[in-house]
């Protein structure tokens, strides 16, 4: 039986990315369903799968996942041949560490630069808050590809579950044209040139929904 994923916009919703860019790069099979975030039966489509309410949601069958980190963490266990996290101890754990950052911060960030694919490169200012938030991304990833990122360009070599989690940061720094160093430079070409990266980027710039909530400009709304 295939995963179904339930994601919402591909333009905006930087939850949903996660898993499926991980899903995707790995080669795990599944169908995706994608409904709107103001879609009126958002709600209710998503709660059959996720008491939350909330997108990503996998269905395995009658096993029901929510919360990216936790369905990439389901993923891992069910295809260890994937190897979404890195087999070396040292590195898995602080793999672990740096996802869990990202899943539990970052708010300035997220809420200065919302995830927005359409929308051409053009400089945000950003508050002290979110510019300390990008120079902790930057150091962490440049740490990142120092001591673990030798067998391969992504941040513990092979691309993996953290670099899922990391996704949409990838996308907000390149919208938002925000500088970081030459190593989370090179991380994020590495990122932006994966065929699933493509792939998810050509959906996202041809969906139909506008959400003013996730349009910095509004009411103007920017798409290249």
């Amino acid at each position: 039986m295939a995963l179904n994923l339930i994601i919402g916009n591909k333009n905006y919703s930087s939850w949903s990315l996660r898993p499926w860019i991980a899903m995707k790069v790995a080669g795990i099979p599944f169908a995706e369903r994608v409904i709107s975030l103001d879609d009126p039966h958002f709600k209710r489509t998503v709660m059959a799968i996720s008491p939350a309410g909330k997108v990503p949601a996998l269905a395995d069958g009658e096993v029901h996942v929510w919360e990216s980190l936790a369905i990439l963490e389901y993923l891992a266990d069910k295809f260890p041949d994937a190897k979404l996290w890195p087999d070396d101890p040292e590195a898995r754990a602080h793999a672990r560490a740096i996802a869990a950052e990202m899943h539990a911060g970052f708010v300035p960030l997220r809420r200065e630069c919302p995830m927005n694919f359409w929308r051409p490169v053009k400089p945000r200012d950003l508050s002290p808050d979110a510019a300390a938030n990008v120079e902790r991304i930057d150091a962490m990833w440049t740490d990142c590809r120092a001591q673990f990122g030798a067998g391969g360009p992504f941040l513990f070599g092979r691309f993996g579950a953290a670099d899922a989690m990391y996704a949409p940061v990838v996308a907000r720094f390149t919208t938002y044209a925000v500088g970081v160093g030459p190593a989370s430079r090179a991380y994020m070409e590495a990122m932006m040139g994966l065929a699933a990266w493509q792939e998810w980027k050509a959906a996202a710039v041809q969906e139909p929904w506008v959400l003013p909530e996730d349009e910095p400009d509004w009411p103007a709304v920017l798409k290249v």
